[in-house]
């Protein structure tokens, strides 16, 4: 497995970094027990960076997870929507406690749009660098789905890490094509670390995976790539690619590549949540109930948090 530092900061992280989305409630909901052993598989065979979020609700499995392994030989990174000082305080606590650890190596402000976006957030940013200063946070960084959000981190030096998403289509890239993303990502300087996301584009690409591998492993300047993972076929498979090993038969054969889609129950009421949470405008009320544009929809499950009525599921 390769290793790289993110950006100046001193994280070093493998090249694969486990999206714990796809274990989280809002996709396969694997119980605390079911996702020990895949993330495990994961960290045996070298991969040393996981990533989660609070809004996916799996704090629980990592506490589990890192009660197996030595904390320091684990990157953690995870998200918030705070914007402010109370609210990013809160986030941070929650985190510590709920994952029963000291510190957070990486916390991010979750889907940042613009320059504009950060400035409104910034509170938060500036309570976290306190944290920092007592080691609490190691480094500092966003997500996002815009190119401007990427170009916008280069007036922030507090944001050491970026997070964007990129695949070989440009699924789920929110005011831009696939080559302005790239452009912008390429006009970060090395001290910003980069950290893909989206990379099959929600299961989008799983149909074309050998050539969305191609792409992501030969796009320069990424540090590391967050992949999701839901079970111990998959580690394996993922880790080869990454490794430029074969993939035996069996593995692949275990697989299932159909796509993944996200599903609205019938019971849905039209309350158009879910359409105000989607940045990628893929779902629109009909005859009031929420239908989905599967072109656009990125099977985040962002949009199941906002459901009040829990009828939204990825399967």
């Amino acid at each position: 497995m390769d290793y790289n530092y993110l950006g100046s900061t001193n994280l070093k992280v493998s090249k694969l970094a486990f999206g714990t989305l796809t274990i989280s409630p809002l996709q396969k909901n694997l119980s605390v027990e079911e996702s020990l052993p895949v993330m495990l598989e994961a960290f045996n065979r070298g991969v040393n960076f996981f990533d989660t979020a609070e809004g996916y609700n799996n704090y629980e499995h990592l506490r589990n997870f890192l009660k197996h392994v030595n904390r320091n030989d684990v990157i953690i990174s995870t998200k918030t929507y705070a914007y402010s000082r109370e609210q990013a305080k809160k986030s941070l606590e929650k985190a510590l406690t709920e994952m029963d650890t000291n510190y957070i190596d990486l916390f991010m402000l979750h889907e940042q749009m613009n320059e504009q976006t950060i400035k409104g957030h910034y509170e938060a940013i500036e309570y976290f660098l306190e944290m920092k200063s007592k080691g609490i946070i190691k480094a500092i960084g966003i997500s996002t789905h815009y190119v401007a959000g990427v170009i916008a981190t280069k007036y922030f030096d507090a944001i050491e890490v970026v997070h964007p998403i990129i695949n070989k289509a440009g699924i789920g890239i929110c005011d831009g094509d696939l080559k302005a993303m790239e452009d912008g990502i390429k006009s970060l300087d090395d001290s910003k670390g980069i950290f893909a996301m989206k990379a099959l584009a929600g299961g989008n690409l799983l149909n074309s995976i050998d050539d969305a591998f191609d792409y992501i492993l030969n796009f320069k300047g990424l540090d590391a790539i967050a992949i999701g993972m839901q079970n111990i076929n998959e580690v394996i498979f993922n880790v080869n690619k990454f490794e430029n090993k074969q993939i035996h038969d069996t593995i692949i054969k275990a697989l299932d590549f159909q796509n993944r889609k996200l599903h609205i129950g019938d019971w849905c009421v039209g309350c158009s949540n879910c359409v105000k949470i989607c940045q990628q405008k893929a779902i629109h009320v009909i005859n009031g109930k929420a239908v989905v544009d599967y072109d656009k929809c990125t099977c985040c499950g962002y949009c199941s948090q906002a459901c009040d009525e829990f009828c939204i599921k990825i399967i």
